[in-house]
């Protein structure tokens, strides 16, 4: 099986993991609790507990983000993992 998503980062970062600090840290933290929040086992135990409400907010937050940050191309690219003409497919 020929893997898509890769979560490096969180194996090799060895700096601190704090909010406020600077923003090297900051985005370095974030990018580690993203990486942790995405694990399978966590999501097994977790997404089942969440509301409705929850659920909502992280979408749209996710969304919206996307949304505002990448390109068409690169939500299809990075987020998607798929050219656009595949998608279309």
């Amino acid at each position: 099986m020929d893997r898509q998503h890769k979560h490096d980062f969180v194996e090799t970062w060895t700096g601190p993991l704090a909010e406020g600090f600077d923003r090297e840290t900051d985005l370095a933290t974030l990018t580690v609790y993203l990486q942790k929040l995405s694990d399978d086992d966590l999501m097994e135990v977790l997404l089942p507990r969440l509301s409705q409400e929850e659920l909502t907010t992280f979408f749209k937050l996710v969304a919206v983000t996307l949304k505002r940050h990448l390109s068409d191309l690169e939500y299809h690219d990075l987020f998607l993992k798929q050219s656009p003409a595949k998608s279309r497919e």
